[in-house]
C-alpha cells in the first residue's frame, strides 16, 4: 500500500510519462511543482500556488490538501489557521506531469484577503495602458 513514505516513481520514458500509468510528478528547479486549484462544485479557479513532493504526498494520503509558501519557505495545510479548509476530491496532472490541478471541496474563502477566489481583479486594457479592475 501507498504511504507518505513511499516515494513517487521515477521518471521514465517521454511515452511512460505521457501515456503512462505511474504518476511521476517533475518537480522545477526548487524542487516544487505548480498547482491549480478549482472548486468542484462550481468550476471556478480559487488559487494557484506550488507543492513540494511532501505537500504532495501529504495531500494525497490525508485528504486535506498541502502547499508550499515560497515566500515563507515552509510546508502548510490550507485552513490550519483560517479555517478555510480544502478538501481534495480529484488531482490531475498534465501530459508532462509538470503541474497539477487540484479540484477540491472549498469551505469558505479561498483567498487570504477573503475573497472567494484569489483571481478576483482583470486586466483591462486601455489607452494609458493596463489597469486592474475588481469583479
Amino acid at each position: 500500500m501507498w504511504t507518505a513514505s513511499t516515494p513517487f516513481a521515477p521518471p521514465g520514458t517521454k511515452l511512460e510519462l505521457e501515456e503512462g500509468a505511474a504518476f511521476t510528478p517533475r518537480f522545477n528547479a526548487d524542487e516544487l511543482i505548480t498547482a491549480v486549484t478549482v472548486d468542484d462544485a462550481t468550476g471556478e479557479i480559487l488559487m494557484l500556488a506550488h507543492m513540494n513532493a511532501e505537500a504532495l504526498r501529504r495531500t494525497l494520503e490525508s485528504g486535506d490538501v498541502w502547499y508550499f509558501s515560497r515566500s515563507r519557505n515552509e510546508l502548510w495545510r490550507k485552513g490550519a489557521t483560517s479555517g478555510h479548509t480544502q478538501r481534495l476530491v480529484e488531482m490531475r496532472t498534465d501530459c508532462d506531469q509538470d503541474a497539477v490541478i487540484v479540484r477540491v471541496r472549498q469551505e469558505g474563502p479561498a483567498c487570504h484577503t477573503g475573497r472567494r477566489s484569489c483571481f478576483y481583479r482583470r486586466v483591462a486594457t486601455g489607452k494609458n495602458g493596463p489597469t486592474l479592475v475588481k469583479d
